[in-house]
């Protein structure tokens, strides 16, 4: 089993809710999902790595399951309840990496989402 890390509250929340809530803006969210898969994920893939990276986070946290900011709530009232849930439950989580995690290419993930044709590498020959 692997090691256990420590992850902000906060970072995590952006991974499992629906909104963004931060205080390291995106790199919170590229963060935890490096830690999570060991591998560091492109922007393009972000979407597909989190939504499977959230049920994870939820196994090993089941109190996340329930953790979501209030709906239509402005930037000054989201961060009031990232304030109060950090209260309520700390501002970190130990969480466990993904041990089976399958390496995502990112040029293979822009190919399947776009198709190969789309997808320009400056450094290719063609």
């Amino acid at each position: 089993m692997s090691e256990t890390r420590t992850v902000a509250l906060a970072d995590v929340l952006s991974v499992t809710g629906d909104r963004l809530v931060y205080r390291r803006h995106m790199d919170g969210i590229y963060d935890v999902l490096r830690t999570m898969t060991g591998q560091d994920v492109s922007t393009h893939q972000l979407v597909d790595v989190a939504d499977a990276v959230a049920p994870v986070l939820i196994e090993q946290h089941p109190s996340l399951a329930e953790l979501k900011p209030p709906r239509g709530a402005d930037a000054p009232d989201l961060m009031t309840w990232l304030v109060e849930t950090e209260r309520a439950h700390g501002q970190s989580l130990e969480v466990t990496p993904i041990e089976d995690w399958r390496h995502r290419d990112p040029i293979e993930d822009a190919c399947d989402k776009v198709g190969a044709e789309k997808v320009f590498l400056p450094f290719s020959n063609g």
